[in-house]
């Protein structure tokens, strides 16, 4: 197999697929495959998560350097300065009292659109938004029980009393996220990265959070004051 083949192939593209599609293919793969997800006593995980992300790296590079580079334009010689035209004949000016007394139009103000539509109490009961990217999303007090939100990016969103209700969250990317209030029972969150994340008042009951007494779930740094725990307690 040729270097460039085995390039495409290894971004999942046909051979003379264009950069856009290059670098969006490598965004995927590097979101999924990227370190931080994998759980950090998976050793063996982890290293696969490594190689495989610097060879996605590196068909990048490689095909990134096959596009065609811009060529410089030679610069033009100046033209011939033109003879300057008759001065037109002037119209009579107005007196500067008559400006002052002439109403002016309000200007308008430009507001700068938000980069995200503000998602507050949208219900997405059900909704496969599996890799979707949700970062720094408003989702407070949405609707997302039952939703598939699995290799999710949701690094920043706030889901302020947001409903998770048996949510799966299956490696999901919550990092500094605002779940204060959240309803995350009988949610799925094995192998999810909550660190920095904010639960405080969060309802965990019945959660999935790892197997065989080990947790999955990295939650470096999580604030838990208030939350109930998956068994029911609350954290103090």
């Amino acid at each position: 197999m040729k270097e460039l083949d085995r390039c495409y192939q290894v971004l999942g593209l046909k051979p003379g697929a264009s950069l856009e599609e290059v670098n969006q293919a490598y965004k995927d793969l590097a979101f999924i495959w990227h370190p931080d997800r994998i759980p950090q006593d998976n050793p063996r995980l982890q290293q696969k998560a490594q190689e495989k992300l610097k060879e996605i790296n590196q068909a990048r590079e490689q095909l990134r350097s096959l596009q065609p580079q811009a060529r410089p334009v030679a610069p033009q010689p100046a033209p011939a300065p033109r003879p300057a035209p008759a001065p037109s004949p002037q119209p009579p000016r107005t007196p500067h009292s008559a400006y002052a007394r002439s109403p002016q139009a309000p200007q308008p103000r430009y507001h700068r659109p938000s980069p995200f539509p503000d998602l507050t109490g949208a219900d997405f009961t059900g909704a496969d938004l599996s890799e979707k990217d949700l970062s720094g999303r408003n989702l407070s007090q949405a609707n997302l029980s039952h939703a598939n939100l699995s290799d999710a990016f949701m690094h920043k969103t706030n889901l302020t009393g947001a409903t998770l209700y048996r949510a799966n969250l299956f490696r999901a990317n919550l990092l500094q996220a605002n779940l204060q209030q959240a309803d995350l029972r009988e949610a799925n969150l094995v192998g999810a990265d909550l660190s920095g994340a904010d639960l405080r008042g969060a309802d965990l009951r019945g959660a999935a959070i790892g197997s065989n007494n080990r947790v999955l779930v990295k939650m470096t740094g999580a604030i838990l004051t208030g939350a109930i725990l998956p068994d029911g307690t609350v954290h103090e």
